[in-house]
């Protein structure tokens, strides 16, 4: 299990745009790096919405906000072209990123047990170690909690 103080698990993943995501590229960098079920479902929709709200804020404080979900790149540019979102999606069908950052979790619906993403986020600072962790996230509110973070870490 990732805790505040490890070193960030490096990944390179597709992203939206058709591009590749290779979190060694951020280097000395402030990265948020946020796990989501599933592009275009009502919670991840508020969530990305809300990120992508302070996206300038976290860029004045030189921090990136990248989410990843196990969605193909194809659906996160649909998710953002539809919703206008202004933030990095990362796709992970292999879940290479999600289990290195422990975020696939049996979660439990209507009685239900099932396998899915459990929705997180990480601050990495620029020293590329974990900053600040939270599990089982809620949406409401969340943003607020992350960019004060964010802000702790400026020098």
């Amino acid at each position: 299990m990732i805790k505040e103080g490890d070193v960030a698990p490096g990944f390179k993943l597709p992203k939206d745009g058709g591009d590749e995501f290779d979190l060694a590229d951020y280097a000395g960098k402030t990265v948020v790096l946020y796990f989501y079920p599933k592009d275009d479902t009502t919670g991840c929709t508020k969530q990305a919405q809300n990120f992508s709200e302070n996206v300038e804020k976290f860029a004045s404080m030189g921090a990136e906000v990248v989410g990843v979900s196990p969605d193909a790149a194809k659906s996160h540019d649909k998710f953002k072209a539809k919703h206008g979102l202004a933030i990095t999606l990362v796709a992970d069908p292999e879940k290479q990123a999600i289990e290195a950052y422990s975020v696939w979790a049996e979660k439990k619906m209507y009685g239900k047990a099932y396998m899915g993403v459990d929705r997180s986020t990480f601050v990495i600072g620029p020293d590329g170690r974990i900053a600040k962790v939270w599990r089982g996230v809620k949406v409401p509110g969340h943003v607020d909690e992350v960019l004060k973070a964010v802000e702790a870490l400026k020098p």
